[in-house]
């Protein structure tokens, strides 16, 4: 017996210490799994990746470099940040606004119900351009978008005087309320549809001498102030969203390419290095800031005035190329190279001396770490991207040795006016000394003859 015993331990043993336990699988927990593989995802939508979906909720990869930049301040538009209690104010002057609004409309013949007819014929298309699900009924996403769509279209009217302003009016009148309703309503999150813009625009203002991207460009360049020429040409223009039609705004006449493969296509070093390397820099004059060139040995750079509302929309418009997978990387492209270039506090402020760079954002140290973040975790195709040429062109000339040479030597006797000074009287003096030399080679060659 005992013997049996030991026999059965040690076969247990060479199978494992330990005893297992059947699982009892039963049907709830079957259902239960089944039910699981039926949901639909609900945080990131299937709809995310198709191009009608244009709104996201910004990923935790770029939102915890700055999470500020892309959460609204004083106002909610839209539903991903719908109800949150920091944006009450705002939100009881959206009704006083959207009353506004439909006295005019009444004068046109059209009324509220209007509106949420026009708006509930979309209803569909616009949970289909968000990337998160919406939780919201029918009633509530149309009474939501009627609202802060009428707020922002008499908004615009109010500022750019095409319809009376009330001139005390505390969003006019309080002088901080207005620049941060423009960041505000420049947030990726912080989106509604511009179809349902178009829609409300076309019912209350109508077609006329102002078209909606009008409107709005001109509200947004109180912070920006780029010539009305420049401007003009996006008059006619719809984008996905306004985060996206000022956006468009700023996209050179130049075509992303996808060029071959080369050594020199890579990302090029800081703006010091290429300097010492010989490359200079030089401010351009151009409608675009992302309209760079490089030509013998001069890169151009459009000049960035950066303060606290460039910095923000610079970030929502990275997240967006990031997340619309159907959208261009002008952005994404520019944001790459100058933080290639902006890699110290030194570098700030070379280019700030080189009046590439107006910096109204802090310290030089701040410029640097603002670029060395905006190109963390961000996706960037090299090969495909607008300035792929300029990145190579760059490379290029800086692996040139004679191009470093000369550099160094400009760098040595040329850097200031003292170093050519005495460049200078070498030189002078060197050629004295040939000189010199010469005539006393010459007078022993040659010794007067004597009559």
């Amino acid at each position: 017996m005992s013997t049996e015993s030991n026999s059965h331990g040690n076969h247990s043993a060479e199978n494992g210490s330990s005893i297992h336990h059947a699982v009892q699988i039963d049907a709830s927990f079957l259902s239960e799994v089944e039910g699981k593989m039926q949901e639909l995802p609900r945080l990131l939508s299937r709809s995310a990746g198709r191009d009608s979906c244009c709104i996201f909720r910004v990923p935790q990869s770029l939102s915890e470099i700055n999470e500020k930049a892309y959460q609204p301040h004083i106002v909610s538009i839209g539903p991903f940040h719908h109800g949150e209690p920091d944006f009450q104010m705002i939100q009881e002057h959206k009704w006083r606004f959207l009353s506004d609004l439909l006295l005019r409309a009444k004068s046109k013949g059209v009324v509220l119900e209007d509106f949420f007819k026009a708006v509930a014929r979309m209803e569909e298309r616009i949970r289909k351009s968000y990337s998160k699900t919406l939780e919201f009924d029918g009633q509530d996403l149309i009474r939501m978008m009627v609202l802060d769509g009428c707020f922002i279209i008499e908004l615009f009217c109010k500022v750019e005087r095409i319809v009376p302003a009330d001139h005390e009016d505390p969003l006019f009148t309080m002088a901080w309320v207005l620049p941060f309703l423009m960041r505000d309503l420049l947030r990726l999150e912080n989106q509604i549809p511009y179809f349902v813009l178009q829609e409300l625009f076309d019912l209350s203002v109508g077609s006329g001498s102002h078209s909606l991207a009008k409107l709005a460009l001109g509200f947004f360049n109180y912070m920006v102030q780029r010539p009305l020429h420049v401007l003009k040409k996006y008059y006619d223009k719809e984008g996905m969203h306004l985060l996206d039609l000022f956006r468009m705004s700023y996209i050179p006449d130049c075509q992303e390419e996808e060029r071959r493969p080369s050594r020199f296509l890579r990302r090029i070093r800081c703006a010091k290095k290429l300097n010492q390397a010989g490359v200079r820099f030089k401010p351009r004059k151009t409608r675009s800031i992302l309209d760079i060139k490089f030509k013998n040995g001069v890169l151009e750079i459009p000049v960035l005035t950066i303060d606290d509302f460039w910095s923000s929309l610079f970030l929502n418009f990275v997240a967006f190329e990031q997340c619309y997978s159907h959208s261009t990387k002008y952005i994404t492209t520019y944001a790459t190279l100058m933080g290639c270039l902006i890699n110290t506090p030194a570098d700030a402020g070379f280019l700030d001396d080189h009046k590439i760079i107006e910096n109204y954002f802090g310290t030089d140290v701040e410029v640097a770490r603002f670029f060395n973040n905006v190109g963390k975790d961000v996706v960037f195709d090299i090969r495909r991207s607008y300035l792929s040429k300029v990145f190579e062109e760059v490379n290029e000339y800086y692996q040139n040795e004679w191009h470093v040479r000369w550099a160094g030597f400009r760098h040595t006797y040329f850097n200031t006016p003292w170093s050519f000074v005495s460049a200078a009287a070498a030189v002078v003096l060197l050629l004295l000394t040939m000189i010199q030399s010469f005539y006393a080679i010459y007078a022993y060659q040659n010794p007067p003859k004597n009559h």
